[in-house]
């Protein structure tokens, strides 16, 4: 690995680390607040976001970053140097109470993200990958060993998830007139989960799911998990299966790779 890519890759890892350092004191103890948009925010997505954002400044002052709290650089492509941040992937998870929330953080080269360091504060454990390097994971206090996805031959011997039911034709999003046909891979999967979020991800990475799949995503939400999926052995697209521009796609699936990539976006394609 070229020592760049890798003082990067060691920089992602620190920023999670850093990022878990001002979660987990406020896990459970949090304060929920709302955005206009309606989402949810805590006290510990804002302190998060911001602890990265100190050390990056330090760090690297000439690059750029786009954060979901924060904001940021917004001509993604054009970035020579862009960190994308996600303090808490899944926060409705977070102010729950739930273990399964992430830290998310990506790096990317005019669009094209060529890091990703996953941490989930609250189960121990952390998944990440640096282009040309594989997929690693590790739980506290074990040695790092490579992720790799589970290759299956079709939708019906696959194991899926979903973040939930909504923007598919299960639950429309109202004002959005996409609709996934969920209700076609419900049918024809061996298994369906609704797992949620940068989790079921990492799931993909580690070949416990063979699917999952985002209808709404931001660029933070996809940065991380790009490297670390595609050095896993799968595959991550849009769910229309654009990978091009991946860091402007709406949406997110990611797979084990081959034929059964483009069943599932066939499966998943609305009606006309």
């Amino acid at each position: 690995m070229p020592s760049e890519r890798r003082e990067l890759l060691e920089l992602a890892l620190k920023l999670t680390a850093v990022a878990e350092r001002e979660i987990l004191p406020r896990f459970r103890r949090h304060v929920v607040r709302y955005k206009a948009d309606g989402t949810e925010v805590t006290d510990a997505d804002r302190a998060a976001e911001e602890a990265m954002r100190e050390v990056l400044a330090r760090e690297c002052p000439d690059h750029a970053v786009l954060g979901e709290e924060q904001g940021g650089e917004t001509d993604i492509a054009a970035a020579e140097s862009l960190w994308l941040l996600d303090p808490i992937d899944g926060t409705a998870s977070f102010t729950l109470g739930l273990p399964t929330f992430g830290v998310l953080v990506g790096f990317a080269r005019k669009g094209d993200p060529e890091v990703g360091a996953v941490r989930f504060p609250a189960l121990g454990e952390a998944i990440w990958a640096a282009r040309g390097t594989g997929c690693w994971f590790a739980a506290d206090g074990e040695e790092p060993s490579r992720a790799r996805v589970s290759p299956v031959g079709s939708v019906d011997e696959a194991v899926c998830s979903a973040t939930g039911p909504y923007g598919y034709d299960l639950f429309r999003r109202t004002g959005d007139d996409t609709s996934y046909r969920l209700s076609e891979l419900l049918r024809r999967a061996r298994k369906f989960r609704f797992v949620g979020d940068c989790v079921q991800h990492g799931l993909v990475c580690r070949g416990r799911l063979h699917a999952a799949i985002d209808p709404l995503v931001r660029p933070w939400d996809v940065a991380a998990l790009v490297p670390c999926v595609e050095e896993a052995g799968g595959r991550i697209s849009s769910i229309e299966g654009r990978r091009t521009g991946i860091l402007s796609a709406r949406s997110l699936l990611s797979t084990s790779g081959g034929a059964l990539h483009d069943a599932i976006v066939a499966a998943l394609a609305p009606r006309p």
